[in-house]
């Protein structure tokens, strides 16, 4: 295998995607609520079993952070910067596990799985109705991820090589202690922490390991929901998304040559970005309603894009706008799909 010299990396849960539309029976029967993103609990197994024999479900390679990196480098592709991105975590020995490799391969992403051959591939129900969506993953393999991967030869090729790395709030659930590696040694190298708050009971169930995580994170990404989840938790109040975005500004840094940038998307509305005591709003070009195929995946592309604009050493706002065409493109796509040439121009 070539030498990895790319300059993003990602470290999350790698989960196929067993994508179905279903009708509102299936999310009451199963108690999930769309555009929501939650763990599998026991009365959640039979419903994979269930998409499998009655819905036709696609299977798409997904997993929050490995799809980041896949848009990025769908998008970098375009700009000439092929093998830029990477992206790491564990899958079993399976099909399921032959499927995502294939498709990093085919978007030119080096993925460098931990195998483990205990468990099954982590996989993720997307239950879409009306292009909304909900997520139900089965972590599964992805579950146990251990640092020791990042001992492997070509993991610290990949860590050396980057200038910024980037994981999902999802993976605090897995190792924390494999993020904070990865993380101070970019820290220590002032080069780029990227995290994202990811769903609203990574705040709730997940607060200690969200705030140590929080102290490398040079850019801070989330949603409306996540910063209203936020808010209320710190009591801050859920309203004022600017308040929450400067106060999480304001947190204890590890590097403290990089100021902390927090960007919140509200889907069509104005994206909020605030850094230094200072907010600012960007305006999204909305998608009409009859062209919306699937909102997974809008957040994990939107971060994609944001982060390949710069690898390419682009401003703030070339990096939101390349993450609103992104976030634009996939919610018209089924699933986190890559179907054809990035056709982005700045």
């Amino acid at each position: 295998m070539s030498k990895f010299e790319g300059k993003l990396m990602g470290m999350g849960n790698p989960l196929l995607d067993i994508s179905a539309n279903v009708p509102q029976s299936v999310l009451d029967k199963y108690d999930v609520k769309l555009d929501s993103a939650i763990l599998a609990e026991d009365k959640h197994q039979p419903l994979y079993k269930e998409l499998v024999d009655t819905y036709s479900p696609q299977y798409i390679a997904g997993g929050a952070t490995q799809n980041s990196m896949r848009v990025a480098q769908w998008m970098l592709t375009k700009a000439g910067k092929t093998g830029m991105t990477a992206f790491m975590g564990c899958v079993g020995s399976d099909d399921y596990a032959t499927q995502l490799q294939d498709c990093a391969n085919t978007d030119g992403m080096l993925a460098h799985y931990m195998k483990d051959e205990s468990a099954p591939t982590g996989t993720c129900a997307a239950l879409i109705l009306g292009g909304e969506r909900a997520l139900v993953a089965n972590l599964a393999a992805a579950n146990n991820f251990k640092p020791s991967h990042l001992e492997t030869e070509k993991a610290q090729e990949i860590v050396n090589s980057v200038d910024i790395y980037y994981s999902a709030g999802f993976f605090l659930t897995v190792s924390v202690d494999a993020l904070v590696l990865v993380a101070s040694k970019m820290a220590e190298a002032n080069k780029v922490c990227a995290l994202n708050l990811s769903a609203p009971f990574i705040i709730d169930f997940f607060g200690d390991q969200l705030a140590t995580a929080m102290e490398y994170a040079d850019y801070l990404f989330g949603n409306e929901s996540e910063a209203a989840a936020y808010g209320k938790k710190h009591g801050l109040g859920e309203d004022d998304l600017a308040k929450i975005a400067l106060h999480i500004c304001s947190l204890p840094k590890k590097n403290d040559k990089r100021p902390r940038t927090v960007i919140f998307t509200q889907g069509s509305k104005s994206t909020i970005v605030a850094c230094e005591g200072k907010v600012t709003e960007f305006a999204v070009d909305a998608i009409p309603s009859d062209q919306l195929v699937d909102t997974n995946g809008a957040g994990d592309a939107f971060v994609g894009g944001f982060l390949a604009q710069m690898v390419l050493g682009n401003n703030l706002e070339a990096s939101v706008k390349a993450g609103h065409w992104a976030a634009g493109y996939i919610i018209q796509q089924s699933g986190t799909t890559l179907p054809g040439a990035c056709e982005y121009s700045a």
